[in-house]
């Protein structure tokens, strides 16, 4: 059965950072684009960032661009979100996901497995 299982998310005060990991079972995704959703109360999943299955390449939305960073660890079968600059408008459960298919560059329309989701909450 595959899981991916994130952590790391927690309470923090404007300006914070907080790093979030994503591990994967049951199979490897080291060929699979991996990345980050959100989605806040009464508001609809938000694509967050994806990293392509080399890690060469790596997109995000508008509202992070500049203060997240997304990596990835083939070999541990891990991706990374470093969230740094936070504000109260980043508060939401951050969800990892994968692209079921292999070999691809990580864009939002990408992805069809997903994590149970971590909460970040954002104080001022």
């Amino acid at each position: 059965q595959v899981q991916l299982v994130e952590s790391g998310g927690g309470a923090v005060q404007a300006g914070g950072s907080l790093r979030l990991s994503c591990a994967a079972s049951g199979r490897t995704f080291s060929n699979n684009a991996m990345g980050w959703f959100r989605q806040a109360p009464g508001k609809e999943r938000e694509f967050v960032a994806g990293i392509s299955w080399t890690g060469g390449s790596t997109y995000y939305g508008d509202s992070v661009k500049g203060r997240f960073t997304i990596s990835r660890d083939r070999a541990k079968n891990t991706v990374y979100l470093q969230m740094n600059g936070l504000k109260p408008g980043d508060t939401a459960v951050y969800y990892c996901a994968a692209d079921l298919t292999p070999f691809r560059d990580g864009r939002p329309d990408r992805f069809g497995s997903w994590g149970q989701g971590t909460q970040v909450t954002v104080s001022s």
